[in-house]
């Protein structure tokens, strides 16, 4: 009994603790590894009594910051689809840059912002699975309608994984759910572990 307690105290301190350490540790590794990348370079235009420590980082800082501004010139979009298109080419890398990109795009402001609606899908057998309609007009489906009902495009995410499903399906299968983007996703990728904290607004 006491051991089996003791465990338990320990696993839950654990399970605590682990989130906040990784989170801190991540953090912490990003600011050290940007400072010392920069810092070498910034001393090296500026003068030693014009550097304060810190400096590398605020660069960085500024520099994903004027990425995320030049992503959005059609020039600087279409040098980067050639540089991927290289990197797709390479045995090796494709494969590691591959999963690497579509891990951190599933967070990506453009890529939340093409789902429309979290909703459930109603399977023969009862189950309900959580999907996001990302096409919700059967004009913009790649088939017609035989039987003239209306059909939408819904992406399912698989949990613990990277991917998932888009299925075309009638709107008749469907029902909203009160969830936000981010809420439904966390849910959906952690297979419910994360929970569900709240509804949408």
């Amino acid at each position: 009994m006491m051991i089996g307690f003791i465990s338990r105290q320990f696993l839950t301190g654990l399970i605590t603790i682990l989130p906040l350490t990784l989170t801190a540790y991540l953090i912490y590794w990003f600011i050290v590894s940007t400072e010392k990348a920069l810092s070498g370079v910034i001393k090296f235009v500026l003068p030693d009594y014009l550097y304060w420590p810190g400096m590398g980082f605020v660069a960085a800082l500024l520099l994903i910051f004027m990425i995320g501004l030049l992503m959005h010139l059609y020039v600087v979009k279409a040098l980067f689809r050639y540089i991927e298109e290289l990197l797709y080419h390479m045995p090796l890398i494709k494969s590691v840059y591959g999963a690497i990109r579509d891990f951190f795009q599933y967070f990506s402001p453009a890529r939340q912002s093409e789902f429309e609606q979290v909703v459930a899908v109603k399977l023969d057998n009862g189950m309900e699975l959580i999907g996001f309609i990302t096409l919700d007009s059967s004009d913009s489906l790649p088939i017609e309608d035989e039987d003239g009902e209306e059909r939408v495009l819904v992406f399912l995410p698989m949990s613990y994984n990277i991917g998932g499903y888009p299925v075309m399906m009638s709107k008749k299968r469907l029902r909203p759910v009160n969830m936000t983007m981010e809420q439904a996703m966390r849910f959906v990728l952690t297979a419910g572990v994360a929970g569900h904290t709240g509804k949408k607004d």
